[in-house]
């Protein structure tokens, strides 16, 4: 009764060309862990997770220890075990079952860590514009070196990327990277259990530019030689910023 309920209220909904909205709010639940890339933190989800929360989805984007809110436990001991820890602990702590995880640029070698750790825990993944190491890579050689840091010599606080970050007087704003989570090689131990879990890759290619070009096209690559589902998104690398509804209603589809 329920099932024919809901066909009779779409088919209302599309003839009345109020389809898409009546579908958002009837989308399947799911809940929703989404790891930063570099340099961010949790914050710079805030209006994605908005969003998604809206939708009556369960949204959770933590930042990572040195970043963020958490800027002033920035130093040489942090690295990206301490990355995949704090996601770990975080899962566990608030006990997360059936997780959507979501791993953003850097994001995408703290998220590989998680799988491989408690795999258990995890219902699908998502790679958005992201790095996928294989066992024993770190961000500097995954995917051959595929992606360029000239920004790869840490300062004396073991940090990287100072130079490079823009001041800024308001906050919230992009702090610097500890040097360790680019240069810790990560160490899997469970891969064929966390490659059974179905995992899509996004690359992002921004608007009239050729997909080889992308910043991540090498491990777009990689994802398709894995088998995973993949597609391309219009957008630069900050999707979370620049196409926010597209990309809420785009993760809210995938699982």
């Amino acid at each position: 009764m329920k099932r024919l309920l809901l066909a009779t209220v779409l088919v209302i909904a599309t003839i009345a060309g109020l389809w898409w909205p009546v579908y958002r709010a009837t989308r399947p639940r799911f809940t929703y862990v989404i790891v930063h890339g570099a340099y961010g933190g949790g914050w710079g989800f805030h209006q994605l997770d908005d969003l998604m929360t809206a939708d009556g989805q369960k949204v959770y984007r933590p930042t990572l220890t040195g970043q963020g809110e958490k800027y002033h436990l920035a130093g040489p001991n942090v690295d990206l075990n301490t990355h995949i820890q704090d996601i770990v602990n975080m899962i566990l702590f608030e006990d997360l079952h059936d997780v959507v995880l979501v791993g953003h640029s850097y994001g995408g070698m703290v998220i590989t860590g998680v799988i491989d750790r408690i795999p258990e825990r995890i219902k699908y993944v998502i790679y958005l514009d992201a790095v996928v190491p294989e066992d024993g890579e770190n961000e500097y050689t995954a995917g051959n070196g595929a992606l360029k840091h000239p920004n790869s010599k840490p300062d004396a606080n073991g940090l990287l990327g100072g130079a490079l970050l823009k001041s800024k007087a308001k906050l919230p704003h992009d702090e610097p990277e500890p040097a360790g989570a680019f240069s810790t090689p990560i160490s899997l131990k469970n891969q064929q259990v966390a490659r059974a879990i179905p995992t899509t890759y996004i690359l992002y290619v921004p608007a009239g530019k050729p997909i080889t070009s992308a910043k991540f096209y090498a491990f777009y690559q990689r994802a398709i030689a894995r088998g995973w589902k993949t597609g391309i998104f219009t957008s630069d690398h900050n999707a979370q910023w620049t196409h926010t509804r597209e990309l809420a209603d785009l993760l809210e589809k995938i699982p």
